[in-house]
């Protein structure tokens, strides 16, 4: 079962009685502020998929006081499976991890129909979607009840970017961002088993672990579990990497590097690769790397192949990746790098 990550409403008779554009005094739906207050503490953020004019429909949001809760709002004459699909690309999360709640049944099998993974609920079903097991996460940890802060921090920096003018490499170092490696401590790993849960795009193995298994992990002398966090001038982004690596007498292999996607574009991944790279040289170790090939990770296949990794062995999926000694990566010149003991 799928945890869902962004539940996509409708408006006209599903979040407010009524059509907008026949009657401007539409009222909020009985339940449906509870639905979207009790979701949004879980870290299950909202966005809307609706055939509506858009200034009008964003006013009465307004109006209603429910505006802030929805990111990245698709309000146009379009289909809703267009709009679904746009919502999942700009948050950049697996459109599997999306709900969709429309009144009429024609719009959720249009979606139903043109995304298959999506979870469409009937609107007049909105006050049992709490209780559904696939929007339970296991844990609600402190980056779950921030997550639409972060994400609109995100926004901000996105809007930034947009209207800089010079090399993205500036416009990076303008963030004055913040990196922090350390090893992780028992307030993390409710956190860390959130990461290996959500992460698909940015996870070298696709491996999930459950908070037993990562505070056996923290605890084992042969293993290093590390978490890596980043904020810059426009906040924090919270706890956005992991690491695992099993420490040998000749070699250690990290066994799981993940990151965040909404980090993907800031270059952190190879900083953190970059920091084991550095440490197995210091300690005269070889450094090797699990690699298991999904239908989403290829970034991070490409990410340890720019950093000096190949192949030199695999055992049915599981490709072993060693790095050749020679090539030890620098830290940006646009990131701050802490190291934790």
């Amino acid at each position: 079962m799928t945890t869902v990550k962004c539940v996509v409403w409708d408006l006209d008779d599903t979040v407010w009685d009524g059509v907008l554009l026949e009657d401007g005094d539409v009222k909020l739906r009985p339940g449906v502020l509870d639905v979207l207050r009790t979701l949004d503490e879980r870290g299950i953020l909202h966005s809307i998929a609706s055939r509506n004019d858009p200034a009008a429909a964003l006013a009465k949001l307004t109006e209603l006081g429910i505006a802030d809760y929805f990111l990245h709002p698709q309000i146009h004459w379009g289909s809703k499976s267009d709009s679904v699909r746009a919502v999942a690309e700009a948050f950049n999360i697996g459109i599997d991890t999306l709900a969709f709640v429309d009144d009429q049944p024609f719009e959720r099998d249009e979606v139903r129909f043109a995304h298959p993974a999506v979870l469409c609920v009937d609107a007049l079903d909105v006050e049992r979607i709490p209780g559904m097991p696939e929007m339970r996460p296991r844990f609600v940890t402190a980056d779950s009840k921030e997550r639409r802060h972060l994400y609109r921090a995100d926004i901000r920096r996105k809007e930034a970017q947009d209207v800089h003018h010079g090399t993205d490499e500036e416009f990076l170092a303008s963030l004055s961002m913040r990196f922090t490696i350390g090893p992780a401590a028992e307030r993390d790993l409710q956190r860390a088993e959130e990461l290996t849960v959500r992460t698909n795009q940015l996870n070298a193995t696709g491996y999930t672990y459950s908070y037993e298994e990562l505070d056996a992990f923290r605890r084992s002398p042969g293993h290093d579990l590390l978490v890596a966090g980043l904020e810059d001038r426009y906040g924090t982004y919270g706890k956005i990497g992991l690491a695992l690596v099993e420490r040998g007498e000749d070699a250690w292999t990290v066994k799981l590097l993940l990151m965040s996607c909404r980090v993907m574009s800031r270059g952190v991944g190879s900083v953190l690769l970059g920091h084991l790279i550095r440490a197995a040289h210091a300690a005269g170790v070889k450094l090797r790397a699990e690699f298991v090939p999904t239908d989403r990770n290829r970034t991070m296949f490409v990410t340890y192949k720019f950093a000096g990794f190949t192949q030199v062995a695999a055992d049915g999926e599981v490709s072993v990746l060693e790095h050749d000694g020679k090539h030890l990566p620098g830290i940006p010149p646009y990131m701050d790098v802490t190291v934790e003991d």
